[in-house]
């Protein structure tokens, strides 16, 4: 028996297709993964013949040095939008070795298979290819967690998705089978004036929770956690949510790259290193 997948592919992709026409009004969040993706990218100095835009949404990202982008998308507004194809991340059509260079901004965190995706990444790398991706990751919208278990002691529910951790991620691109990879964090706050527009911001960028047998929320308890959100507010009358987004980089291996030290290869001895006059190691 085929294990039960976290998240509902067939939702996904209706909410991707509610979120489409007035993404650019919400999108900050993947406009910030787009920062930072731009400027690991600035510091490669080559040209990439052939670059997918995995989980292209609006298709802004247009880099420099690059003939040609491709553009794929699990929604299917975002890709006809974007004269791309629509497939899922863990379900790609590509032939191996089809690009040399794949961008991923926002999406993976929504992915039932991220361990297949990124291996799928990794395949239709050539080789000495670039991935850079970012998603959002643990430790996002804490304030959001505590009002919904607040609003909901009695009878919690999950509510949003299970989040990967900065380490965890590292820990996959090595499973994944990417050379040097590396994975790091950044931190995003955002001051809202009520649950209301967090809640706005999260529908229009597609990032309500997928999660399976999650039953919908009733009016007394968004009722309720908004009220908790409210009492978390500022003198300003915000409260603070807070992102932390997980950027990724690795390469597709090629005999080129630099390899780790052969163990026991060191020309200096430790314990020679250690050694003091008058004192042996």
């Amino acid at each position: 028996m085929s294990q039960a997948e976290p998240f509902v592919r067939a939702r996904r992709r209706l909410r991707r297709d509610r979120a489409a026409p007035d993404f650019a009004g919400h999108g900050f969040l993947r406009d910030a993964m787009l920062d930072g993706i731009e400027d690991r990218l600035a510091s490669v100095t080559r040209r990439f013949e052939a670059m997918l835009d995995l989980g292209c949404h609006d298709a802004i990202f247009a880099p420099g040095g690059t003939n040609r982008v491709l553009r794929a998308d699990a929604g299917f507004a975002f890709a006809r939008a974007a004269g791309g194809i629509q497939c899922d991340e863990d379900r790609l059509p590509f032939a191996d070795a089809s690009f040399d260079c794949v961008v991923s901004a926002g999406v993976l965190d929504q992915v039932n298979d991220v361990p297949g995706a990124l291996t799928l990444i990794r395949r239709i790398l050539r080789p000495d290819g670039l991935f850079l991706g970012a998603f959002v990751g643990a430790g996002s919208l804490p304030v959001l967690r505590a009002v919904l278990l607040e609003a909901e002691a009695d009878r919690a529910a999950p509510r949003i998705h299970p989040q990967i951790d900065v380490r965890a991620a590292g820990d996959l691109m090595q499973r994944a089978g990417f050379a040097l990879p590396v994975a790091d964090v950044e931190t995003l706050t955002v001051r809202y004036r009520s649950l209301g527009t967090l809640l706005d911001d999260l529908r229009g960028m597609a990032t309500t929770s997928l999660l399976a047998g999650a039953p919908p929320l009733s009016r007394a308890t968004l009722a309720r956690a908004a009220d908790a959100f409210a009492a978390r507010a500022d003198a300003d009358g915000r409260t603070a949510e807070t992102f932390r987004l997980v950027f990724l980089t690795g390469w597709a291996p090629d005999p080129s790259q630099p390899k780790p030290a052969r163990r026991g290869s060191g020309s200096a001895s430790l314990a020679e290193a250690l050694r003091t006059p008058g004192k042996r190691v």
